[in-house]
């Protein structure tokens, strides 16, 4: 590539860390954070200490208490997976060995990874960070090149600060137009991969851009970013502009003084040039969607909460598989979506956590009830965005109308954590996937942004939250 190409904000960040090329398509490029937690954190520690290699510089690594730990009030260092009390208790005592900075369960800055990131300031424009989990892509609203990774690279980028990644293809997404009342980024993600596909993405960095991204708060950016995985792509990416620099500012671990204005003047010149090249362009007009809802076992078996399920699979998809979701979800071709007597909801995950998700769900719930005999639970994304929540009385909204309000974490995101919903239960939630078994054994889950959450739990059924709207 020239240096004289016009370069789009892959390019830019690729080449600022690229030590060097490797034979076979692959390149070496300098990580500048790594974020563990203690479902796959304590595995590439260990890891490394029996190798006898050090972490290179602990002060870029972090360590948090998300995925295993126990959110229910008052669950000190409970965790209700089998075996869970080896991840906890192996992670403390390898970020301890390491010198890593380890958020613990107690810490007043615990939480789900990809939310106590941003909240510190540790993901910065400009960064290379990794994670061993695949929502990694989440932090890439600020301008970082953000993505997943397995316990072993976690290894070599622990122990070399650096990793041997291919480089992805780049796509550019332009959201035009303004999304209506009651349209979040989630639905605006679930829109995308419906039209695109779940593999739509694959092997690339998609870049968000257009007039409905730049409208956007962080919190909205985030949960679009996080979505990007749900293409199959390696990660997503946000150009910072000054809503990114006002949210930054301040943050634990953000520059100060003249370093941060030596930042922000290098910080604005990442984003891509107007003559850019991309691998492929997407498109869509906000104006156009509603709120979204998954019927299916994909997030991209997804149709506004109106309609209805498709009579047929999407062209291209194969008939077996969506089959397989109809039965699994007990739908029928054309049965609609509003109206399916749901048996419980769920707002939390670092898809939707934030504390600008819970007050959005709060201005649905306030002055209602949920539905009798349904089970409804809140878990905020970290300590810090539960505790901003009580300072605003949010937890009351929630309480009164019968949600359970609980400590931070993944909680029921996914199985794995221990707790789940019942067998065959219909849930609906506000996390980013709806595979079979995700939230409980056979539990059926359709995905959807936390105000259709929460207007869904007060009726009871699925439903659109614009008419509860307040």
């Amino acid at each position: 590539m020239s240096a004289a190409a016009p370069l789009s904000l892959l390019d830019k960040l690729w080449l600022s860390h690229l030590v060097r090329e490797l034979p076979g398509g692959t390149a070496l490029l300098a990580i500048d954070r790594v974020m563990l937690h203690e479902r796959t954190g304590s595995v590439a520690l260990r890891g490394l200490a029996a190798s006898g290699r050090p972490v290179l510089d602990p002060r870029r690594a972090f360590c948090t208490m998300d995925h295993v730990v126990d959110t229910r009030p008052g669950r000190g260092d409970a965790t209700l997976m089998p075996g869970g009390e080896a991840f906890i208790s192996a992670t403390r005592a390898a970020t301890r060995e390491a010198g890593i900075r380890l958020f613990d369960v107690d810490d007043p800055d615990q939480g789900i990874v990809h939310v106590i990131s941003p909240e510190l300031g540790i993901v910065l424009p400009g960064l290379t960070l990794v994670c061993p989990d695949s929502h990694t892509c989440t932090q890439g609203a600020f301008g970082a090149l953000a993505w997943g990774i397995g316990s072993t690279e976690a290894e070599h980028a622990l122990a070399t600060g650096t990793l041997r990644m291919r480089r992805p293809r780049s796509v550019r997404v332009t959201l035009t137009g303004a999304v209506g009342a009651g349209v979040t980024a989630k639905d605006l993600a679930l829109t995308l991969i419906t039209r695109y596909g779940a593999d739509g993405g694959s092997g690339a960095v998609l870049e968000f851009c257009g007039p409905a991204v730049t409208a956007m708060d962080m919190a909205q950016r985030m949960t679009l970013c996080n979505m990007a995985t749900e293409f199959a792509a390696v990660s997503a990416l946000i150009a910072p502009d000054e809503r990114t620099l006002d949210w930054l500012q301040g943050r634990r671990y953000a520059p100060v003084g003249e370093t941060w204005e030596r930042a922000v003047n290098a910080w604005r010149q990442l984003a891509s040039d107007p003559e850019a090249r991309f691998d492929a362009e997407w498109s869509l007009d906000a104006t156009e969607v509603a709120p979204m809802v998954t019927w299916g076992t994909s997030p991209e078996q997804a149709v506004a909460v109106h309609a209805a399920v498709p009579l047929e699979p999407r062209p291209g998809r194969p008939t077996e598989s969506y089959r397989r979701a109809l039965h699994y979800m007990g739908l029928q071709p054309g049965q609609p979506l509003a109206g399916l007597p749901l048996d419980a909801a769920f707002i939390g995950s670092c898809t939707n956590s934030r504390l600008e998700d819970l007050r959005s769900a709060a201005s649905v719930l306030r002055g209602r009830r949920i539905a009798p005999g349904l089970r409804a639970i809140c878990v905020p994304g970290s300590t810090r965005v539960r505790r901003e929540a009580e300072a605003e009385g949010l937890h009351e909204v929630f309480l009164a109308a019968g949600f359970e309000w609980r400590e931070a974490g993944c909680s029921m995101c996914f199985f794995a954590g221990g707790e789940h919903f019942g067998t065959r239960e219909r849930v609906i939630s506000s996390t980013n996937r709806n595979f079979e078994s995700r939230q409980g054994p056979a539990t059926r889950t359709h995905l959807a942004s936390p105000e259709t959450v929460a207007a869904s739990a007060v009726a009871g059924c699925i439903t659109d939250p614009r008419p509860l709207l307040n």
